[in-house]
């Protein structure tokens, strides 16, 4: 690879792939490819559907030339516990409880998948999960619950001083999300301009989250 040149790629699930929502336009992959540097290009292994239990197998593809790696997962995961929102309680205490159990579980699977991540030596970038566009009453307490998910992320970035993409601060229009919970082509447009911003930026010490 030629000197200055980066290698992309792009982990996680349909945040990056979503060709299957965009009605024949543009993915994520393919409005990043334009606005690279010359020289540089991405690669796309992220896969629809998938969770933090899956990106292991999408590391044993890593191309051997990488010099950066995006991530984006975890979505899914927290989707399986969509349920506590309905889940009826005898106290506010035990609904915190249950987010509680919840979000240790996932913030342990996220941490040993970064642990593999970082053992690839290729630096990582992390993102955010994005709020979706639920539509009311859902949405507002939805990205409540996500904000503890996110603050998981967050901090998992801190303690390795790894940059953020927080997609809740790219893709806040109805117009950003296809369907409920996957970008259409406007939100994929600013996805691959927050990856582009953070590729290009230096990294400075200390984890820095990005907006749109």
């Amino acid at each position: 690879m030629a000197a200055g040149a980066m290698h992309l790629v792009l982990l996680g699930d349909s945040v990056f792939d979503n060709a299957a929502y965009v009605g024949g336009g543009p993915d994520v992959a393919a409005q990043l490819a334009p606005l690279l540097p010359r020289g540089w290009r991405a690669t796309l292994l992220a896969v629809d559907g998938a969770v933090i239990d899956d990106v292991p197998r999408q590391l044993a593809r890593l191309p051997a030339d990488a010099t950066r790696l995006v991530l984006s997962v975890g979505g899914n995961d927290a989707l399986r516990h969509v349920g506590l929102l309905d889940r009826p309680a005898r106290s506010s205490a035990e609904v915190l409880g249950w987010v509680a159990d919840a979000v240790a579980a996932f913030e342990a699977r996220y941490r040993r998948l970064l642990a593999a991540v970082l053992a690839c030596g290729v630096p990582p970038t992390l993102c955010t999960i994005y709020n979706g566009n639920l539509g009311p009453p859902a949405h507002r307490l939805a990205a409540t619950v996500l904000a503890v998910f996110d603050d998981a992320i967050v901090r998992a970035a801190v303690a390795h001083a790894l940059p953020v993409i927080d997609l809740r601060l790219v893709c806040t229009e109805p117009a950003d999300y296809a369907n409920p919970i996957e970008p259409s082509v406007q939100g994929g447009a600013k996805i691959a301009r927050a990856i582009v911003a953070a590729a290009v930026a230096d990294a400075p010490t200390g984890a820095r989250v990005r907006g749109g």
